[in-house]
């Protein structure tokens, strides 16, 4: 059977699990990857071996391998890269939304910039938050501010919510450890601090395009504030139930973000300038990315410990709710590590690289279009992204592509944009907190979603053309 075929039909349980069926998504890449092993050929698993430099008794054992032992090492060896790290991050994002840690960071902003700048701030806000805090939630925690504001400005609501979205988007689906480019990264072995600079630096380019487009639309499409329809319980109060003395210090509620990507980043760049084995000291386990985010995490925790008093039961809570999203998280991304790893021993990775070079179909272009493809039929980035780097991993080192694989990571992530309607989350709850209609949505969010996710992808384009890296 072709890879090609066996690759349609793993897309196709997927995306009709979770479309039609509205099954969960790991129960949908679970079903995925089992359809697929099974129709997979073991001559097709042989030499999907032997091309990655396998010996020939191992590729004969991996192709008669059972499917149940095959799918355990391929979700065990996707949560040994990720697991403590989605965990760790989901922790730090929920004690700093408890301890007023993100409040504090939106009103230093406001307080730097000042009210004329505002959408500034809550575009720098939602980048910032967006890093270890998911975008449902960012949006969640700063629409009551853009409620205040528009009472206080009496102008600018729609370009309010379109700069909050356009920052904290960006991150989500560029930047690690947020759970899709942490996994995209790591299946296709770019190295994480060079993942979170160039996501940082391609969202700060991509988001900015998104801005100027808010601005447009909001002279375009005025809008009027008005009370939201289906509002969260609470999100009202969010901003308005502590004074600036009860909140963190900004350096203290800024440590949770900054620290880890200093210590990766540090790790790295010391280890590119001493020989290869070499030891680097303390820095060889601060500096690594399991050991970074717990160490931002116990600084988080301790930042809610300090401002809940001492009270256990607040931070045990806390905690208990991060693990248990982290978990269902995890749960996910390793179902789509399984499915990936499947569709990888098809050998449609050696397919498409075929293809490519036939028709001269770009990798990067296949890339973006197919993740766009996946988004736009079952609406979550982060699914997209999982799908979309199972499809491509297979031929994602710098000798293939001619390039570094950071092009192929970044390329995916704005893949991951294009297209958010109905059945995207974020979509409703951009819609219902804000009093948008479905009509304006789509013409002002989901416009705008897509205009940065082609202006991205247009960078990483030029960037992989004129810095190769390789």
């Amino acid at each position: 059977m072709d890879p090609l075929l066996l690759l349609f039909i793993g897309m196709a349980v997927v995306i009709a699990s979770i479309v039609w069926l509205k099954l969960n998504a790991f129960v949908a890449m679970l079903a995925g990857a089992i359809v697929v092993s099974t129709l997979t050929p073991a001559a097709h698993i042989e030499r999907h071996v032997l091309a990655q430099g396998g010996t020939p008794a191992a590729a004969t054992a991996r192709a008669h391998e059972a499917l149940g032992a095959k799918i355990a090492a391929k979700f065990g060896n996707t949560a040994a890269q990720l697991g403590l790290l989605v965990a760790m991050a989901s922790i730090v994002g929920s004690c700093l939304l408890a301890s007023g840690g993100a409040e504090k960071i939106v009103r230093s902003s406001l307080a730097l910039f000042g009210e004329p700048r505002a959408p500034l701030v809550f575009w720098i806000s939602g980048f910032v938050l967006g890093i270890p805090v998911f975008f449902d939630t960012v949006f969640l925690l700063l629409i009551p501010l853009v409620r205040a504001m528009t009472l206080r400005t009496g102008r600018n609501y729609l370009l309010f919510i379109l700069c909050t979205a356009a920052g904290a988007t960006m991150t989500h689906s560029l930047v690690p450890p947020t759970p899709g480019p942490l996994f995209v990264a790591s299946a296709l072995k770019v190295d994480l601090a060079l993942m979170i600079v160039g996501g940082i630096a391609l969202g700060i380019c991509s988001s900015a395009v998104g801005v100027a487009y808010a601005f447009w639309a909001n002279r375009r499409w005025p809008k009027e504030l008005i009370a939201p329809s289906g509002e969260a319980p609470g999100t009202s109060q969010v901003f308005t139930a502590k004074a600036d003395r009860e909140l963190p210090p900004l350096w203290l509620a800024l440590a949770p973000i900054v620290v880890p990507v200093l210590l990766i980043s540090a790790q790295a760049i010391v280890q590119a300038r001493v020989p290869k084995g070499a030891s680097l000291g303390a820095l060889d386990a601060i500096g690594h990315p399991n050991i970074a985010m717990a160490l931002a995490a116990l600084i988080a925790l301790a930042t809610l410990a300090w401002k809940q008093h001492g009270d256990r039961a607040v931070m045990k809570t806390q905690v208990q709710e991060a693990l248990a999203d982290a978990g269902m998280i995890i749960l996910v991304t390793c179902a789509g590590g399984i499915f990936g790893g499947i569709l990888q021993e098809t050998g449609v990775g050696e397919r498409i690289k075929g293809l490519s070079e036939a028709y001269r179909i770009g990798v990067l272009p296949l890339a973006f279009f197919v993740t766009a493809l996946v988004r736009v039929a079952q609406g979550s980035a982060t699914v997209a992204m999982v799908t979309g780097v199972g499809i491509l991993s297979g031929f994602g080192s710098a000798a293939t592509l001619g390039f570094h694989p950071l092009y192929l990571a970044l390329a995916i992530g704005c893949g991951s944009k294009p297209g958010p309607w109905m059945n995207d989350s974020g979509f409703w709850v951009v819609s219902k907190t804000s009093g948008l209609t479905e009509v304006e949505t789509l013409r002002s969010y989901s416009v705008m979603f897509t205009i940065m996710g082609f202006a991205g992808f247009g960078l990483v384009v030029l960037a992989a053309y004129f810095f190769p890296m390789v």
